[in-house]
């Protein structure tokens, strides 16, 4: 198994709350699936911070992404980040769900997500891992 990819984020919560407020933006619905809006918004307390920590993931994605594709074009469309999404596992840890296009170019890799938040600030790292021949006989 390798590394091909890593991807780091930093999202000011308060500047990206400010941009969700915005009239006339459409970019929750055009960059969050429902699943992920549903969870968000289910955090009644401030779902923006729950909004830009998942925004951070999508962009680590997109950074590791494109750092795996040294020298060729990263293939990720206009519109990437809902082929990119948050979700829980069933202990309630977050995971990278791929769709579409994006499953498509990284079919084989291992998606490792770590998010956090802090005061004003969310953040989220990513690797991606290449699994090799050994995946299949670790199943």
């Amino acid at each position: 198994m390798s590394i091909i990819g890593i991807g780091l984020d930093l999202v000011t919560v308060s500047e990206f709350a400010e941009q969700m407020e915005r009239s006339g933006t459409t970019m929750i619905k055009e960059s969050f699936t429902p699943g992920e809006r549903r969870y968000c918004q289910g955090k009644s307390s401030d779902p923006a911070r729950s909004y830009a920590v998942r925004w951070a993931a999508k962009e680590a994605v997109l950074k590791a992404w494109g750092s795996s594709r040294f020298s060729r074009r990263p293939q990720v469309g206009d519109n990437p980040y809902l082929l990119i999404e948050v979700v829980n596992d069933a202990w309630g840890r977050p995971v990278i769900k791929l769709h579409g296009l994006a499953q498509d170019f990284l079919p084989r890799v291992k998606i490792h997500l770590s998010l956090t938040h802090d005061g004003d600030t969310a953040a989220a790292v990513v690797i991606l891992e290449d699994p090799g021949e050994e995946s299949n006989e670790a199943e």
